[in-house]
């Protein structure tokens, strides 16, 4: 009788053992998920193109519809703002973004162009980041040149280590379908680089989020 009683509680033992909820790393691992999951996703990396400035304008500030003391009237106005982080989510403090662009007829400042781009366009822009993170251009709504949708040229900065150069479209443009580059994106990496321009009282507006690995 003893012999059984013993076995009987030894069994019992066993299987209250088996049967205990994992509170290791089973648990850890659904209430605290890897660091990684809550990364923000990068900002896709594209194409320089053939058309970045060989010298610097000697007017490369945020307004690239003045340049010098000539003012460009042509296409529609358009501030293109927005955001800079990292993947963690933190403002990219001290960085730097510079931009580029075709004038409205399709011409950028430089030689390989082929054309000469309108003197009244300043075409590229440098702006530091704020404490935010932030910045902005005055320019205007990017246009279409042959074999290409409209789209800016972007490349960040953070001393003299280049981060990123990407490109910067705008969503709903019938031209985007057409664009090897632009198709050539996934769905969500369309999403990062592609926005709308809303109508404003002297132009358009877009905002962008730009996420960079540091």
């Amino acid at each position: 009788m003893k012999k059984n009683l013993h076995l009987l509680v030894r069994r019992n033992v066993v299987m209250a053992v088996t049967l205990l909820p994992l509170h290791s790393a089973g648990t850890q691992a659904q209430t605290n998920p890897p660091k990684s999951a809550n990364k923000l996703r990068p900002t896709p990396s594209q194409t320089e193109g053939p058309f970045y400035p060989l010298r610097e304008p000697k007017d490369a500030d945020f307004d690239l519809l003045r340049n010098g003391d000539r003012q460009y009237t042509k296409g529609t106005q358009a501030w293109v703002e927005g955001r800079i982080v990292d993947v963690d989510g933190k403002p990219l403090k001290g960085g730097v973004i510079e931009i580029w662009q075709c004038d409205e007829s399709g011409h950028y400042d430089h030689p390989a162009d082929g054309a000469k781009m309108d003197p009244n366009f300043q075409g590229f822009g440098r702006v530091q980041l704020d404490s935010a993170g932030q910045f902005k251009f005055r320019t205007i709504k990017p246009a279409a040149y042959s074999g290409r949708t409209p789209h800016i040229h972007a490349k960040i900065k953070l001393g003299k280590t280049d981060l990123l150069t990407t490109q910067l479209y705008v969503r709903d443009d019938p031209g985007n379908q057409r664009d090897g580059i632009w198709r050539r994106l996934s769905e969500a990496d369309r999403m990062a680089v592609t926005q709308p321009y809303a109508v404003t009282a002297d132009g358009v507006k877009a905002s962008y989020q730009l996420v960079v690995q540091i």
